[in-house]
């Protein structure tokens, strides 16, 4: 199967979960394709090597990540839940791009705290209420130059607030809000 038809396939199958679903820890939440695609741009274009993906969900929008990245690049991505890493791994050797993808079971706060990796890009795509406590550590593991991005900055605005306002006034960041599938806020550090 080609990598397209793998991720129209992904798209479809999560459409139908989460149309299905009324447990939220049991929906695919999945990035919508416009997204995928602006993640692409943007990690060729920043020439990451090393991403950090917090929410692996069944793997759609890390998928997009690996694909972008040099055949020496690396996707470390952070999920807590069994069943969604289980279905995320098979997604990644069915692309082929399981060498370029770490799955790590953690609490994203506990795994950033106890990582001494840098990386070049974060993409933020898990539960927006636990930002504002991890969201200097994270910083610190974000390389000089480095971009991040977070997912759902309009669709969730409320939730978000905080968390944007403070990067906004952070000294050292240039950010803004694209209105690119739910809202990207994309934060660039000097």
């Amino acid at each position: 199967m080609s990598f397209a038809l793998l991720l129209a396939e992904l798209e479809s199958l999560g459409e139908q979960n989460d149309a299905m679903q009324s447990d939220r820890a049991k929906k695919m939440l999945n990035i919508t394709r416009d997204t995928g695609e602006f993640l692409s741009v943007m990690v060729k274009a920043t020439s990451a090597e090393n991403i950090l993906e917090i929410g692996t969900s069944n793997g759609y929008s890390t998928l997009w990540l690996a694909s972008s990245l040099p055949a020496e690049g690396k996707v470390v991505t952070i999920e807590k839940q069994t069943e969604k890493i289980a279905m995320a791994a098979e997604n990644f050797v069915r692309a082929g791009l399981q060498d370029r993808i770490e799955q790590v079971q953690a609490d994203a706060g506990e795994f950033i705290q106890s990582t001494d990796l840098i990386f070049d890009f974060i993409f933020l795509d898990a539960d927006r209420s636990a930002y504002m406590d991890y969201i200097d550590p994270l910083l610190s593991k974000l390389s000089s130059g480095g971009v991040l991005v977070c997912d759902n900055a309009i669709s969730h605005r409320h939730e978000l607030e905080a968390f944007t306002d403070y990067l906004c006034r952070r000294e050292g960041l240039t950010t803004c809000l694209l209105p690119v599938g739910k809202g990207e806020f994309v934060v660039h550090k000097a």
